[in-house]
């Protein structure tokens, strides 16, 4: 009978979560379809400018396009007429602009990007080994005395890959010769791009792996096996294979951003994939191939979650359906004086860059001191128009950290909920994690017009999917276990269920998550900006410092390492400060 009823439970668990990822990719795209009419431009003639950008439409020109286009028929009626031609002719129309077939434009832009994320997947599982590396030689050995520091790991997430992008392009492809620094021409043209796509990916994914390692190496089955004297890899691995169900949900947003997140790299080495194809149509709003480019990504992320959630329960295996999966506790290993010491060294360096900086001009434009080279005049060197790179350093701190760590807080506090509603949130979040952040940004400042804020609001959309996707899976992983069990058959309520047993088990590993991924939210938010969506020059704001002065990296290096620096910084104290504060209120 048991099992009967888990057959029934299983079906409807299935077609729930098909039919939400089917209402969740029916209403992204019609809110893609709405773009043009929200813009608050006339379609009419940002389809001429794309098709000839230095003439001047007449309105005969624009009237004839409305007629070619048929803009007066509204968007729903474009959208049932795009939806109409995909099924049974395999026709996506063709392009507003160009006046080609969308379908083979798409095809090879998503062969292009598969392509790409294959590599910048492999970089991903290197680099998360190797950051994983130590935790996993000493845990199986049962060796384990301090808690990770996790700065590795801060930094190497904190590095913009526009910025990678372009220093390995500048040394792998141009001083050195040894691969391509442009263009898409064979497997040597994926090494930099994948590398500078795959590095901050790994350092997030072996972060938080890392981070949930000692957990397992410090169940009972672990100890048992090192005093029989079972061999450390045998324990390596099953420790792997219990701490990677909680940490897989965080590949499908990795999996997402190395194709239609990639749009920098893919401009700076000048990649025709979908991520770029998208953006591309968006600005020139080419709603056909924008709408197929963004069914493509649901595809992929829909296929990617599948296969995330398959890989997860079979390496959980039977105790996840029959409820007697052991709980993971985080022991309490002391962090050690190394991290407090670094915890306080980045605090210190960051206030007295606020400090210096704050007693400077950021606004003052000296064009006789352009790229000038750090000095006692100017410490940090000056930007493009002369002005002081430490007073703009010190001047955006405040609004640059202020608004990541509202955006991250809200962000985590969303995910929370949705994914303590598996119901409401199964197929949503595999669908908007498919979204690049920049076309919410499109589609979020139509509406709202170009303003931080509002570019606060479209990473937010967005933002909230890797905290769901973790939520959901720690909270089956929890339910499964077997103190749940008894704490139910002890008369416990789902009040005190979540306020004593699952809350507790969600907030450490969620926070670490979130503490991780805040120099992302930085660089996202000054990706809207430099694409005029959020932050307006010249507002002093970090993340548009490293965007606007990416340009004369080669030229002058200090005006992109400051403000890289700083970011990082703020990364390392964000990751090694909480643990410093815990070990200090220890009993």
């Amino acid at each position: 009978m048991s099992t009967a009823q888990d057959t029934v439970r299983a079906r409807r668990t299935l077609w729930r979560a098909g039919a939400g990822r089917v209402t969740a990719g029916v209403a992204l795209l019609t809110v893609v379809a709405l773009l043009p009419w929200l813009s608050g431009t006339d379609p009419a003639r940002t389809v001429l400018r794309a098709r000839s950008a230095d003439q001047e439409p007449t309105l005969a020109e624009l009237a004839a396009v409305r007629a070619e286009l048929g803009l007066e028929q509204g968007p729903f009626a474009h959208l049932m007429d795009w939806l109409g031609g995909l099924p049974p002719r395999g026709d996506a129309g063709t392009s507003w602009v160009s006046g080609e077939p969308i379908l083979p434009q798409v095809t090879a832009a998503f062969g292009v990007s598969v392509t790409l994320m294959t590599g910048a997947l492999l970089v991903t599982f290197l680099v998360a080994a190797a950051i994983c590396a130590r935790t996993v030689h000493r845990g199986a050995r049962q060796r384990l005395r301090r808690d990770s520091a996790g700065t590795g790991a801060a930094v190497l997430a904190a590095l913009p890959k526009f910025l990678l992008a372009s220093l390995l392009a500048l040394a792998g492809g141009v001083w050195l010769g040894w691969f391509p620094s442009g263009g898409w021409d064979g497997p040597a043209s994926m090494v930099l791009p994948a590398l500078a796509l795959g590095v901050s990916s790994g350092a997030m994914i072996g972060g938080l792996l890392d981070q949930a390692l000692p957990a397992a190496f410090h169940e009972p089955w672990a100890r048992t096996w090192k005093a029989i004297g079972f061999p450390p890899g045998h324990t390596a691995r099953h420790a792997l294979r219990r701490a990677l169900p909680g940490v897989l949900p965080q590949l499908l947003p990795t999996v997402v951003a190395l194709v239609g997140g990639a749009v920098a790299v893919e401009r700076i080495f000048n990649i025709p994939g979908l991520g770029r194809l998208a953006l591309d149509a968006a600005i020139a709003q080419d709603l056909p191939l924008l709408q197929t480019a963004t069914l493509a990504l649901v595809l992929l992320g829909t296929t990617a979650g599948l296969l995330v959630q398959a890989v997860r329960r079979a390496l959980l295996g039977r105790p996840l359906r029959d409820g007697a999966l052991p709980a993971l506790a985080r022991p309490g290993l002391p962090t050690g004086r190394a991290r407090r010491l670094v915890a306080a060294g980045c605090a210190f360096a960051l206030l007295a860059l606020v400090v210096a900086g704050l007693l400077r001009d950021p606004l003052y434009v000296d064009t006789a001191a352009r790229l000038l080279p750090p000095s006692p005049a100017h410490p940090l060197g000056t930007d493009s128009l002369g002005r002081d790179l430490l007073a703009r350093l010190g001047h955006g701190a405040l609004r640059t950290a202020g608004v990541a760590f509202a955006v991250t807080a809200v962000s985590a506090l969303t995910g929370l909920l949705l994914g303590l509603l598996p119901r409401v949130s199964v197929g949503l979040t595999d669908v908007v994690a498919t979204m690049p952040a920049v076309l919410a940004g499109l589609l979020v400042t139509a509406a709202t017009g170009p303003s931080v804020w509002g570019a606060a609001c479209a990473v937010c959309v967005v933002g909230w999917t890797p905290y769901a996707a973790q939520t959901a899976a720690l909270l089956e992983q929890e339910r499964a276990s077997g103190h749940i069990a008894a704490a139910v058959s002890l008369g416990a309520g789902r009040l005190h269920l979540l306020r004593r047993h699952l809350l507790p088990a969600l907030a450490g590993p969620l926070v670490r998550n979130a503490l991780l991924r805040l120099p992302t939210t930085v660089l996202v938010l000054a990706s809207l900006g430099f694409l005029g969506l959020g932050e307006q020059p010249p507002t002093p704001e970090w993340g548009r410092l490293l965007s606007e002065n990416q340009p004369y990296a080669e030229l002058a290096p200090w005006v992109v390492l400051a403000p890289a620096g700083a970011l990082i910084l703020l990364s390392v104290l964000a990751v090694t400060a909480p643990a410093g504060v815990r070990d200090r209120t220890r009993p």
